[in-house]
């Protein structure tokens, strides 16, 4: 009996068979129904390849190098705080890029780069293999030209048509470009983090050197970064990216790039982060973003068609050192905030295995799918919670990398979220996802802030702005909240009122009273009742106007501008810049019910600043060409120029030394203790509800304006006001700003003002004829005061003949 027959078929020779005879018309069955569907594959592909070859994109954006200097910006030091143009990167030539950088990168992205043609179908198979053994996505099989494809062209969603033509774009390139032309592109052009495209750029974000002057264990450094740039670069983790690099090392080693003395040494080389002051695209010096992206708007409509190429340099009037200090201070005072607010609890809450931190291959592995869904938010750093105690919460950044929080202050921020009773979307617990932040001495859980901030600063005398401040992160939407967020000023907007009111006969030592009233709807005409109150609920018989400021009282703003008529003050107001539209001629108007950007509101504090000039804040200074020529240079209005003229200098000086008053014993006077300066002068803003907080001050030489609130106004708190919520951000940025600006003394009384009896008057209005008084204490209400004025609130053309309103 043939070894091939079954043992069953004895007795029948005649229908003896061989062994395996069914595996052998199983297997050619199988081989014809591959072939046929793969001929099938085949065709369906190159119809698609038909259909989708011409509208795929043209090469030229990739191979098209000539020279194209981008637009760049500066502060008015020469610090580089933007870079845009076509080409952002520093390109190098493949002949230029040192060897072992391209070894670096073969040996971590793609070892077979020279050997497939885009798809590499043996790592397709191993990296299957590998997550079929592990029952995860731990390896992946995209090539070099593959990521080439997706970085130049194509979106990272994550469907079947983008992989589509992802696969269509590789076999392109790789049939219209050499491999070395390939390696090049990727080389220049691959995103590395902190805005770095390309090692070139990313050797001096992060070792602050030239490219030709890396070492073996440099260019290993570099080469982890691609696998996953916001968690592989040393400047975010440098923990996990040592382990990166270690990785990368071993591939070289293994792949015959380096000898074993090399490897051994490259292994030795302590890892030394340096980044390089103001790199050309990525690692600037200082956070100036928002005022960057505005200079770039600007330049765009000056030079529409040809400002990314022509190598312009804008030299802006930001000052480095400022621009900083708002940066941080901003940043601080969001952080403070929200370390008030109530902690919201994690970010997500995952199932962590056990004995996960035991094996730091798979720790590492679990972060990296979290960090993917939840990257780090500049200095915001994203953590998974290994475990919870009422006093100690371990945080996960890497195997290698466990953060303790265990400082009082940083548990009392998350009190609420440690109870065990706690509801679970809120309860800290194995496995949620959190954010951690590096205070000065301690580790904090902090929620990514919802909240939102502005700060600005300009030099009141030509309005050239020293900081801008837009927004808490520039890289989680570029809304610049100084020149387009328009918000309710509040009481910060009182003191254009009163400089109204000084104009009418109204001087700092007029009484007024500070009694609650109502307006009934038919009062207002607008059909509702009317019922404002003081902040805290506190009121006074009467108040001088001087009082009323310093301790920012409402009733007294209503019946300052119900005397001089809406109308009145409507118009006034245009005089700093204001938006007549955006502030109806109502009695709101005395508490702020209009809109107005931070912009505008430090330009019209300038105006009290400067002795009553109206100046134009501007940023760019000069412009040069690519060889330095001037192309154009500011021509800023000058306090002083009598064409600048917004307000009488009395008007002016009357109101600086009110304003000064409100941070000597007023709600600002927290900015005196701070500064100890006697020049001082601000004023605090807090709208209905707590939704804007502001705090303008000023000294003769410097203007600066905060505000925080919501984008999608909302209530702060009831606790929160202009003083307690933007004046520490003004604060944070003078404290360090104000040294170059040594303290003034006051200047002379201006011309027409008369200083009798520790009060002041206007020449056409003495002290016989100014206004003693606003309402009586004892049977006032705003009706009466209404009926006695007209009733209409308007100005009944007193504007114009400057005639006193009352007594």
């Amino acid at each position: 009996m043939s070894k091939y027959n079954h043992p069953h078929d004895d007795e029948d020779q005649t229908t003896d068979k061989p062994k395996g005879s069914f595996l052998v018309r199983f297997l050619l069955k199988f081989t014809i129904l591959t072939a046929g569907l793969a001929l099938c594959a085949t065709l369906l592909i190159g119809m698609a390849l038909a259909l989708a070859w011409p509208n795929l994109p043209d090469l030229n954006a990739m191979t098209d190098y000539r020279p194209r200097v981008p637009l760049r910006i500066y502060t008015s030091d020469k610090v580089l705080i933007g870079e845009f143009g076509e080409e952002r990167r520093n390109v190098l030539r493949f002949d230029e890029i040192p060897d072992v950088m391209k070894s670096a990168v073969l040996s971590a992205e793609d070892d077979r780069f020279y050997q497939h043609g885009g798809i590499d179908w043996i790592g397709v198979v191993r990296a299957g293999l590998t997550n079929l053994i592990s029952m995860q996505k731990s390896q992946g099989a995209s090539t070099i030209t593959m990521q080439v494809a997706r970085n130049f062209y194509l979106s990272s969603e994550k469907t079947w048509s983008r992989k589509f033509y992802e696969l269509l774009l590789t076999f392109k390139i790789e049939a219209s470009l050499s491999k070395d032309q390939i390696l090049e592109l990727y080389l220049n052009q691959i995103y590395l983090g902190h805005r770095a495209y390309g090692f070139a750029a990313a050797s001096r974000v992060y070792l602050g050197k030239e490219l030709s002057e890396i070492t073996a264990a440099d260019a290993a450094l570099l080469a982890g970064i691609p696998k996953a740039p916001s968690r592989f670069n040393p400047i975010a983790n440098k923990p996990r990216a040592v382990l990166r690099q270690r990785y990368v090392l071993g591939r070289m080693h293994s792949l015959g790039y380096l000898t074993d003395a090399e490897y051994k040494a490259a292994l030795a080389q302590p890892v030394v982060i340096k980044p390089s002051q103001g790199t050309p695209a990525g690692g600037y010096a200082v956070h100036g973003e928002y005022a960057a992206e505005l200079a770039r708007q600007l330049m765009i409509s000056i030079y529409p068609d040809n400002v990314y190429t022509r190598g312009l340099n804008v030299y802006t009037t930001i000052h480095s050192k400022d621009q900083q200090w708002a940066y941080e201070s901003l940043r601080e005072g969001v952080l403070d905030y929200t370390r008030r607010a109530p902690y919201p609890g994690p970010e997500a809450q995952l199932t962590l295995p056990n004995g996960i931190e035991d094996d730091p291959a798979k720790l590492d592995e679990f972060l990296d799918g979290v960090f993917d869904k939840h990257p780090d938010r500049t200095d915001m750093l994203t953590g998974v919670v290994l475990s919870v105690k009422p006093t100690e919460v371990r945080v996960a950044r890497s195997s290698t990398e466990i953060v303790v929080i265990n400082d009082k202050r940083a548990l009392g921020v998350i009190a609420r979220a440690l109870n065990p009773k706690a509801p679970a979307a809120l309860r800290l617990q194995r496995g949620s996802v959190v954010y951690l932040h590096k205070a000065p001495t301690y580790w904090e859980i902090l929620n990514l802030p919802t909240v939102q901030a502005a700060f600005v600063a300009m030099i009141p005398q030509d309005g050239a702005l020293r900081a801008m401040v837009g927004g808490f992160d520039f890289y989680h939407g570029n809304f610049n909240r100084v020149t387009q967020a328009w918000r309710q000023p509040g009481s910060a907007f009182k003191p254009f009122i009163y400089a109204a009111s000084l104009e009418r006969g109204l001087t700092p030592g007029t009484m007024i009273s500070d009694q609650p009233f109502e307006l009934t709807a038919e009062q207002t005409g607008s059909g509702k009742a009317w019922t404002p109150k003081n902040y805290g609920g506190e009121y006074a018989e009467m108040l001088s106007m001087r009082e009323a400021i310093a301790r920012s009282k409402n009733m007294v703003s209503i019946r300052i501008l119900q005397s001089i008529g809406p109308q009145y003050a409507q118009e006034y107001i245009a005089r700093f810049g204001f938006d007549k539209a955006k502030h109806p001629a109502v009695l709101p108007m005395a508490l702020g019910s209009g809109a107005v950007t931070p912009m505008q509101l430090a330009a019209g504090f300038s105006v009290f600043a400067n002795g009553g000039y109206r100046v134009t804040p501007y940023l760019i200074d000069h412009v040069t060409d690519a060889n330095g020529q001037v192309l154009m240079r500011a021509k800023p209005i000058v306090a002083g120029d009598s064409a600048a003229r917004a307000i009488d200098a009395r008007t002016a000086y009357v109101m600086d030394d009110m304003l000064r008053g409100v941070a000597t014993s007023g709600t600002a006077a927290r900015s005196r203790q701070v500064l100890k300066r006697g020049d001082l002068a601000g004023k605090t803003g807090t709208t209905n509800d707590s939704v804007d907080a502001w705090f303008a001050g000023y000294t003769p030489q410097l203007v600066g304006v905060a505000w925080l609130g919501y984008d999608q106004p909302k209530s702060l708190g009831s606790r929160e006001t202009g003083g307690g919520a933007s004046l520490p951000i003004w604060l944070g940025y003078m404290q360090h700003a104000l040294k170059e600006f040594p303290e003034q003394k006051r200047g002379p009384v201006p011309e027409g003002l008369i200083v009798e009896g520790g009060n002041m008057y206007f020449k056409e209005f003495p002290p016989k004829e100014a206004v003693k008084s606003l309402g009586d204490p004892k049977q006032d209400s705003l009706g009466d005061l209404l009926e006695t004025l007209g009733g209409s609130g308007s100005s009944n053309n007193r504007d114009s003949n400057r005639q006193p309103i009352g007594n």
